[in-house]
């Protein structure tokens, strides 16, 4: 077998962080090679040094056998080393063919952009790995499984041989889990090497060759697919048994907490992106509401929020409106917010960790008395909350900053849970997350249920949706297309719903003796 990529002692430092440790890791021809790890093992520091965006201090990356020196991202594209991000880096606004075109422009006549032939081109390696992606049509009119092909032959349009494929399935359905790995696939008969980076352990069996382990920074260890679980795999990234499955018992719904009826809300372009969405929450339960990111489900949340204003409609809490209430008296009528974008609307990151632990709450007692903050019983407080969450910090005084993903996830877990509450609203509250973080994070979830919390969970994760509700709803195009008992629902029903379809549409496009949906794991 011949190898393309050896990575040979990469130690990367940061200021107090020792983030890559004598990491040796090889990649072969036509292997797709799968890098497990938690929040902080040194992942992407790894493969930001492979794509130039960081210098190691020491250690030797070998293409082909031969020494390179990587300084920039266009050595490592130069050297056939593409990149896709878990964020798509794509221009809404453009066109396909413009978009992949994007710092490789050609031209014709040495003045205007072929596009044309950009465009021939894009058709024959979209022909070629079956990515079925039309070059003339808008990025913002397709969907993020196309967005994500577009993405790809972005990548093989710079002729690369080596893809480095950053949790890609991160915003999929299942459906397109599934057309995604055919696509690879397709990749790796090419003669393509792959390295895919995910939290997801049932994907990493299905789809790697090879399966590394990082952790802290080091190789924990290695692993061949059919010859390893996913609790082994789990249990070798964090370095203790982790439990997989989320242990609860079944719910006990009493009275409604929260009522939504006919809520329509515009986002900041003036579109509507909520439309006639009525559904109840009751204490005691969790309402899951499954949706391809995009199809108003962040803008659902934020109404509830009073983060972005209601059009029409009623939200109603324990029997009090919230129509037009601030995020601040819905706060303190009794809901707790984990926002999705943990970094942007969760944290202030460059507060230390106690005044993050204390953003919702410092104007109140004991934490203050008048305009004077109680500064003991603020770091008391933090410290007491630091161990109960489990977040590891050298100290409550670094910046929230400094913290990997779960630790700064736990933070405002802390935060919201630790006061009384009536509703939990939790949008993507595990996104970008380890196993051991996710297993801490499910477990809390669980435990306010049973203390009669109404918990409303928004996720694009299907296994958290299964796992944690009692009763999902599916939105698509800013409506609620069913809700369902989470016992009585699989993963392919929802993805079809998830992408407007219902079963009976998938079997009437069905040929004779095919499947209308096929089981990845």
């Amino acid at each position: 077998m011949t190898t393309v990529l050896e990575l040979r002692g990469i130690t990367k430092r940061f200021p107090g962080v020792l983030a890559n440790d004598h990491v040796d890791i090889s990649l072969n021809k036509g292997e797709i090679l799968a890098l497990l790890g938690e929040n902080g093992a040194g992942k992407t520091t790894l493969m930001n040094i492979l794509y130039g965006l960081y210098q190691p201090d020491e250690g030797q990356v070998l293409v082909n056998g031969q020494e390179v020196e990587i300084k920039d991202p266009s050595d490592a594209i130069a050297r056939g080393i593409g990149m896709v991000h878990q964020h798509f880096m794509l221009v809404p606004v453009m066109t396909v063919t413009e978009n992949v075109m994007l710092g490789v422009e050609t031209t014709k006549n040495g003045i205007f952009l072929d596009k044309s032939q950009a465009a021939k081109r894009i058709r024959e390696i979209s022909e070629q790995y079956g990515l079925e992606v039309d070059p003339d049509a808008y990025i913002k009119d397709l969907p993020v499984g196309t967005q994500q092909r577009v993405e790809i032959i972005k990548v093989l349009y710079r002729h690369a041989d080596i893809l480095i494929l950053d949790e890609p399935t991160a915003v999929l359905t299942p459906q397109e889990v599934e057309g995604l790995f055919r696509i690879l696939r397709a990749l790796i008969d090419s003669g393509k090497s792959i390295i895919f980076i995910t939290h997801k352990l049932k994907e990493v069996l299905a789809m790697a060759d090879r399966i590394v382990v990082l952790r802290g920074g080091r190789v924990a260890g290695a692993a061949i697919p059919d010859q390893v679980t996913p609790e082994q795999l789990a249990s070798l990234m964090v370095g203790r048994d982790v439990t997989l499955i989320v242990d609860k018992e079944k719910a006990q719904p009493k009275e409604v907490m929260l009522n939504v009826k006919d809520l329509y809300v515009k986002d900041e372009r003036e579109h509507l992106v909520v439309n006639g969405v009525s559904f109840d929450v009751r204490a005691g339960e969790v309402l899951g509401v499954a949706g391809v990111q995009g199809n108003g489900q962040t803008e659902l949340v934020y109404a509830l929020t009073g983060l972005l204003p209601m059009e029409t409609g009623q939200i109603m809490l324990d029997g009090q409106s919230l129509a037009h209430a601030t995020p601040r008296q819905i706060l303190e009528k009794g809901v707790a917010h984990v926002p999705e974008d943990r970094q942007r609307h969760g944290l202030v990151l460059s507060f230390p960790i106690y005044d993050n632990m204390m953003l919702c709450t410092y104007y109140q007692p004991p934490f203050s008395k008048g305009i004077v903050l109680q500064e003991k019983v603020i770091l008391d407080t933090a410290t007491k909350l630091t161990g109960q969450f489990d977040v590891r910090t050298p100290s409550i005084n670094v910046a929230v900053s400094t913290l990997s993903g779960g630790n700064q996830q736990k933070v405002i877990i802390a935060r919201e849970l630790s006061r009384p509450i009536k509703l939990l609203i939790a949008s993507q509250p595990t996104r970008g997350l380890d196993v051991g973080s996710i297993e801490y994070i499910h477990s809390r979830i669980i435990e306010k249920r049973d203390d009669g919390v109404a918990v409303l969970l928004v996720s694009s994760e299907l296994d958290e949706i299964l796992a944690l509700s009692d009763r999902i709803a599916v939105m698509y195009k800013g409506q609620i297309v069913d809700i369902l008992d989470a016992d009585s629902v699989n993963k392919e029903y929802l993805g079809l719903l998830m992408a407007g379809m219902k079963p009976s549409d998938a079997a009437s496009k069905a040929k004779p003796g095919e499947k209308v949906v096929e089981r990845v794991f």
